[in-house]
C-alpha cells in the first residue's frame, strides 16, 4: 500500500468541494468534509448512522459521539460550519428517511435486501477521482482526509500535544511523523545548511 500525504493546499481542498457541488455529489462532499474537519478514520466516518448527525427533530446536532472501531475509544466533537453546511446540502437534496440509516449509503444492498454503507474502495475511488480532477498529483487514498484534518490542525496553532490527543496517538513524534510535519522540517534543515 502507497503512503498517502494530506492535502496541504486550502485551494485545491476547495476546489474539490467546489466539483462534487457542481456533480451534485452531496454524499461523497459530505464523506470528505466530515474527514477533513473531524480527523475520524473512514471506517467511522463509512459506517455513521443519521442519528449520529440529527436530532429526532430534524435539527443537526452540536456535537457528535463517536466509538472509534479501531482503538474502541469514544471521541465526542462539535460539528464545524463547514460540516454543518456539508450535511444541510446533502439532506436538501436527499431526504433523511430512517434516522437508523446509514449517512453514506451504497446502492448495493446486503443479500437480505438490507442498506448497507459504501465501501472503502468506493470512498477511496471518488476521494481519488476528486482530488486528481482538483490537480492534487500525489498519492491519495483515505487516510489523507485524517492526514489533512492533522496538518491543518498544527499549521493553525493546535498545540502536538492536544492534537496528539484528537488523533488518539501514542506519542507527539507519532503525529509529527503522521501529518508529514517531521518529514517538512528534515527537508528544510537540510535545504538550510549549505557548506
Amino acid at each position: 500500500m502507497k503512503e498517502v500525504n494530506p492535502i496541504k493546499d486550502v485551494k485545491k481542498i476547495k476546489k474539490v468541494k467546489r466539483l462534487m457541488i457542481k456533480d451534485g455529489n452531496f454524499r461523497d462532499l459530505l464523506m470528505f468534509t466530515l474527514g477533513i474537519n473531524a480527523g475520524l478514520r473512514i471506517s467511522d466516518i463509512l459506517t455513521m448512522r443519521w442519528k449520529d448527525l440529527v436530532r429526532k427533530d430534524g435539527h443537526i446536532r452540536d456535537e457528535v459521539i463517536v466509538k472509534e472501531k479501531k482503538t474502541k475509544k469514544t471521541k465526542k466533537f462539535p460539528l464545524n460550519g463547514a460540516v454543518i453546511r456539508a450535511i444541510e446540502m446533502y439532506v436538501q437534496n436527499t431526504p433523511i428517511v430512517d434516522l437508523n440509516g446509514f449517512v453514506f449509503i451504497s446502492r448495493k444492498k446486503k443479500e437480505n435486501g438490507e442498506t448497507r454503507p459504501i465501501s472503502r474502495v468506493a470512498a477511496w475511488q471518488s476521494i481519488n477521482k476528486y482530488c486528481k480532477k482538483a490537480g492534487i498529483e500525489q498519492n491519495v487514498g483515505t487516510h489523507t482526509l485524517r492526514k489533512t484534518f492533522g496538518y491543518h490542525q498544527y499549521k493553525r496553532g493546535t498545540d502536538i500535544a492536544m492534537l496528539q490527543k484528537m488523533l488518539n496517538h501514542s506519542s507527539p513524534e507519532i503525529t509529527l511523523r503522521y501529518i508529514g510535519i517531521e518529514r517538512e522540517k528534515m527537508n528544510a534543515r537540510y535545504k538550510a545548511v549549505e557548506l
